[in-house]
């Protein structure tokens, strides 16, 4: 399916969020996913994932997570220097900052002629805990997460004192839960931690263990494994389709 893609610039009330788009040439409306990012914001493996979803039949938005913090279009290497800076970042805002940047996308895609109006949310390291709290909002149906970090620690946000986990009773929707047991950022004490407090709230939610390290998904460096990463694309797109159900396919012949 070809795709198009562009940005816009959100309000949100820590001013305007650079947010790239991707969906469907065709017409017709699809489901929108809100796709988080890791810490060095939209970068080209990030890209390439948005560009995948959308070609599977998705209108994919792309927020800048650190977009108060940084000039519109930032995005920091994959170095030691990229790292320090947006683990610096991640504690550098405030929790009700990253959720009315939930809010502004939810709103944005609602109202845009090409979509459904099903809405779920993808997140990957950071942003999995994003996406983990993007499921606090009744719009979002079902909400991937892929080595979620911060999880288990309560550490996002100023303060690093996170109400997530605490919160997992208020979740709307489905969880998929992608872990990589190699992953010294969740160790398996904090995945247990994870998994005995979603059981607790009774939340609806799949989950996935993998023999991998951290980052096992993003297509460059040396931690990447394109069999598992095929397998989890895989599992992503029945999950996404289950909880958002199809666009408007383009017809054929």
């Amino acid at each position: 399916m070809i795709i198009t893609s562009e940005s816009v610039d959100l309000p949100t009330p820590n001013g305007p969020m650079r947010t790239y788009l991707y969906r469907p040439v065709s017409g017709g409306k699809y489901p929108g996913v809100i796709f988080y990012s890791e810490i060095f914001q939209q970068t080209a493996p990030i890209e390439r994932t948005a560009a995948f979803l959308a070609g599977n039949g998705y209108f994919v938005a792309v927020p800048e997570i650190f977009h108060e913090l940084n000039p519109p279009g930032t995005v920091l290497e994959y170095d030691q220097n990229g790292a320090d800076k947006g683990n610096a970042d991640k504690i550098g805002k405030t929790l009700t900052s990253y959720d009315a940047d939930t809010s502004a996308v939810v709103d944005f895609l609602k109202q845009h002629e090409a979509c459904s109006g099903k809405l779920g949310a993808l997140g990957i390291c950071i942003g999995g805990h994003l996406s983990f709290r993007a499921s606090f909002h009744k719009d979002i149906l079902g909400s991937a997460c892929f080595y979620a970090t911060d999880l288990h620690k309560q550490s996002l946000g100023k303060g690093m004192k996170d109400d997530s986990l605490a919160r997992a009773g208020d979740i709307h929707g489905e969880l998929m839960m992608i872990w990589g047991r190699q992953d010294p950022h969740i160790p398996d004490e904090g995945r247990r931690k994870i998994y005995e407090t979603l059981c607790e709230a009774r939340t609806v939610f799949t989950w996935h263990e993998f023999n991998a390290a951290h980052a096992f998904m993003r297509d460059v460096g040396p931690r990447y494994d394109p069999e598992l990463a095929q397998l989890c694309y895989q599992m992503l797109l029945a999950f996404l389709s289950r909880r958002l159900g199809d666009g408007d396919l383009p017809q054929t012949g």
